[in-house]
């Protein structure tokens, strides 16, 4: 397919473009965190690599999000991304359940910034925010990351095209 032949949007507008990302696929992610402002967890797509040195992370936070006050003030966060078989956690996460009935359904441990570590979950990274930029509704959150655990276990949980899939993991090469 050419270039000539795609279909065009002439006006790139809210729903447009909420539509064109439905068909960009990312990894589910559950971000927590605990501390003196209170314990919070939301679902999110929206967080990538920014560099290995130092190891840091994006995450991408609404700041009319209930939980977005609580991620200000504590400053630290623990970005779980999800394995196979989460959804119902995911869901969970991502809607308007009290905190302590999201948090009772999975079991928790911390690593070096007290951050909830989801047990199961692919991959943890516990991260500090190092940085804060605000770009139209959302702050992008620029996390160092302090620590990590790694779960090779499991299969990976994918969002596109608004809805779950399984990533299935290939053997050691």
């Amino acid at each position: 397919m050419s270039v000539h032949e795609l279909p065009v949007v002439p006006e790139v507008d809210r729903d447009a473009f909420r539509n064109a990302m439905a068909r960009l696929g990312s990894a589910v992610n559950i971000i927590t965190t605990d501390g003196p402002a209170g314990r919070a967890g939301f679902t999110a797509s929206a967080v990538c690599s920014v560099t290995d040195s130092p190891p840091t992370l994006l995450v991408c936070l609404n700041r009319s999000a209930s939980v977005w006050p609580t991620f200000r003030d504590n400053g630290h966060l623990c970005v779980n991304t999800l394995a196979a078989g989460h959804e119902a956690l995911s869901t969970l996460f991502g809607g308007k359940t009290p905190m302590s009935e999201r948090f009772a359904e999975a079991g928790w441990h911390t690593l070096a910034t007290g951050s909830p570590l989801l047990e199961g979950a692919l991959v943890s990274f516990d991260c500090k925010v190092s940085q804060v930029v605000s770009v139209g509704t959302h702050d992008v959150l620029f996390c160092e990351v302090l620590a990590l655990a790694r779960n090779d276990d499991s299969h990976g949980l994918a969002w596109f095209d608004r809805g779950y899939h399984h990533l299935l993991r290939q053997d050691a090469r």
